[in-house]
């Protein structure tokens, strides 16, 4: 049997193998019935296809993902459904919401066209996988022809800034959406890692949990994803077993609040990942031009540890990096250059240093090694119980 990473997106004619039956299934039927209506009504046509991917729930292995180490998240029930149809000789995108708190939104069908961070619309997730898609399609050398218009029409119901992906179930929904329009069907490896890295576009350093579960996720099944290269394996539940997710109604926009927090913390973890190679034996230029995650620095991290009767990485952090946050200038002091150079001026990095007054390595570093084993933990008190179940 092909691994779950290893096989292309399925298809389905009716909705019953996906939504299953009872209630569950009345309501996505009257979902499709409303967003076929909806399209209708917007576009005087109806659709060619349907695309779908759920939000998600991370078990555990939280903020490591984009370090380069595996996390256990589940899929859930609330998911994106796009419907879309190519327009031959248009040169418009035009994405339309059933959500009628969200007016739609039009762009070029232009492949090569930036997305105005600095004003933020819905729509940008869709242009996302649109450039994306393009752009993997040409490394591949497939032929497109020239850009054709699509209409598309958005339902969503995994709760927007609730920690649940929303932003990946709407770009990987419309990345499959895109590719199966234009007759593609990639692996799905394939298909994490690219919206991974197309959702970067928005301006939000990802590191791929939440798009390698909403492609990846398997019925009755958590996955632990592993990356580079970016794989799932099946981890059985217990029977029996709830999980209660509680929605406090607070929202996080991730994309708009990008700099003071989530990519703030990859570039925290990136400058104490140099500090902890320099302070462990490399040299400054070295640490800077080889060293991209903390993964990158386990290896020395164990070793110093293992000099001390341990394998935890941790005691290097709290041997060689301060519990006080540090400055720009005591950083750059230690890996002698300027940080905008050593993070090579990446706009968004960039912008973590414009709104930062100070970083916490230490407390960054400490939380990625002790979670990272925390999550290889929590798997292998799964298997034990369930192996005590069956016997």
């Amino acid at each position: 049997m092909a691994k779950q990473e290893e096989v292309s997106v399925p298809i389905f004619s009716s909705l019953d193998p996906v939504y299953g039956e009872g209630s569950q299934l009345d309501e996505a039927k009257t979902r499709f019935d409303v967003l076929k209506s909806k399209f209708n009504q917007v576009f005087d046509a109806a659709p060619q296809l349907f695309a779908r991917s759920p939000g998600r729930v991370n078990l555990i292995g939280e903020h490591i993902d984009y370090e380069g180490y595996s996390v256990l998240p589940m899929a859930i029930r609330q998911d994106t459904i796009i419907a879309i149809r190519k327009r031959e000789g248009q040169n418009q995108l035009r994405i339309a919401n059933v959500n009628e708190k969200y007016t739609m939104c039009t762009y070029p069908a232009d492949p090569d066209q930036e997305i105005d961070l600095q004003n933020h619309k819905w729509g940008h997730y869709f242009i996302c996988a649109y450039k994306g898609f393009h752009e993997y399609a040409k490394s591949k050398g497939i032929n497109l022809g020239s850009p054709v218009g699509l209409d598309v029409v958005v339902d969503g119901i995994v709760p927007t800034g609730s920690g649940l992906s929303s932003s990946a179930a709407f770009v990987c929904s419309s990345m499959i959406a895109i590719m199966s329009v234009f007759g593609e069907n990639f692996e799905k490896k394939e298909l994490a890692q690219l919206t991974c890295e197309c959702e970067r576009h928005i301006g939000t350093q990802s590191g791929g949990m939440d798009q390698a579960i909403s492609i990846m996720a398997k019925t009755g099944f958590a996955e632990l994803i592993d990356f580079n290269p970016v794989r799932a394996t099946d981890v059985k539940l217990p029977d029996g077993g709830s999980f209660v997710i509680a929605h406090s109604l607070a929202e996080s926009q991730k994309a708009v609040t990008a700099a003071t927090n989530y990519n703030n913390r990859v570039v925290e973890c990136r400058l104490a990942s140099i500090i902890l190679g320099i302070k462990l034996g490399m040299e400054p230029k070295e640490a800077i031009s080889k060293v991209k995650t903390l993964s990158d620095m386990e290896g020395l991290c164990v070793s110093f540890a293992g000099d001390r009767g341990s394998s935890d990485p941790v005691l290097a952090v709290k041997e060689y990096l301060k519990e006080e946050p540090y400055t720009a200038e005591e950083i750059e002091k230690i890996v002698e250059e300027k940080l905008p150079s050593i993070l090579n001026n990446d706009p968004t990095s960039l912008a973590v240093l414009n709104a930062a007054t100070h970083f916490k390595l230490h407390q960054r570093a400490a939380h990625v090694y002790s979670e990272a084993r925390r999550v290889h933990g929590f798997k292998d008190t799964v298997y034990s119980n369930l192996s005590v179940l069956d016997t």
